[in-house]
């Protein structure tokens, strides 16, 4: 089962209460195909980058089986840049520096060999771009996963922001960005207000606190899994996107049910993710790994109860 991930590749360096980075390899789509490719078979990703952007890291891609034919490396140009630091309780940061260089005017051209998609994976990113990534295919994919931020939330954006979600079949958002977009502090209401805009399924991640999954009468709940070790939250949200994209992809089934497991999937690979800085878990994980965590979950919420 084809699966298209179009989003940012770029340099973050980053801050955080247990140490520093010079720059390193970031950017959604980096963090959604890397988490995907332990699932999906030869996932395809749409992306730009500078010239400055190392070639060694695009052969670790190809590597891993990440198709990366639709990568623009835009000669005499820079990539995205991000500088972030973390306050003491993860959840918070400032940004520090943001150049966008080649993402201010990234066209997102979808090799051929892509057209065939099933699924497709719409990264963080400015909502009219990935409204041009979708019209851009000739056969609307099987299912199309969206994952955005607050700051396409904004006045500037929002109008373009409601558009694509009235395109989607799938949203990913944290609780902070249901409660902006929806203008409701509830977040059941909140995820109802959403669905209404468009994507009949919502996923809202609580961080720390777990994910949750509604459809169109459903609501599913997973917790995050408690670890000794956090170092740095960039790029979790974009992992958990790229788990859960990847299962359904591999797996050819987009019931609720399945999509249960995928946010168990997604979580897991997230886990891994904020263990070391950006996504140096991610590029040296193993599928044992990935099982043994995954069996971990399972552990954490399995229990069997008698109903008086």
């Amino acid at each position: 089962m084809s699966l298209l991930m179009v989003g940012t590749m770029a340099f973050d360096a980053i801050e955080t209460p247990f140490g520093k980075t010079d720059k390193i390899i970031g950017g959604s789509c980096t963090y959604i195909a890397l988490s995907a490719a332990y699932f999906a078979d030869k996932p395809n990703l749409v992306a730009v980058v500078g010239e400055d952007f190392p070639s060694e890291d695009i052969k670790m891609f190809q590597r891993k089986g990440i198709n990366t034919e639709g990568l623009q490396i835009k000669q005499g140009e820079k990539s995205f840049f991000w500088s972030g630091k973390y306050h003491n309780d993860l959840n918070t940061r400032d940004t520090l520096a943001t150049e966008l260089n080649v993402l201010a005017d990234f066209d997102p051209v979808i090799p051929d060999a892509y057209q065939d998609c099933e699924y497709l994976m719409l990264g963080n990113l400015t909502p009219s771009v990935q409204i041009t990534a979708l019209k851009r295919l000739k056969k609307r994919p099987k299912l199309v996963v969206l994952d955005t931020m607050n700051f396409w939330m904004t006045d500037t954006f929002l109008p373009d922001l409601k558009e694509v979600l009235q395109m989607v079949d799938v949203l990913s958002i944290n609780d902070e960005e249901a409660r902006l977009l929806s203008g409701e502090y509830s977040i059941v209401k909140a995820a109802r207000k959403i669905q209404r805009m468009g994507p009949k399924v919502l996923i809202i991640k609580k961080g720390e606190h777990g994910a949750l999954l509604f459809g169109e009468k459903q609501v599913f709940f997973a917790p995050a899994l408690p670890l000794e070790d956090v170092f740095d939250p960039t790029g979790a949200g974009d992992t958990f996107a790229g788990g859960f994209i990847g299962h359904l992809a591999s797996s050819g089934d987009i019931s609720f049910e399945n999509m249960k497991r995928g946010i168990i999937y997604g979580s897991a690979m997230a886990s891994f993710c904020v263990e070391k800085f950006g996504a140096e878990r991610l590029i040296n994980l193993t599928a044992e790994d990935v099982e043994q965590r995954v069996q971990e979950f399972i552990d954490l919420v399995q229990f069997e109860i008698d109903i008086l």
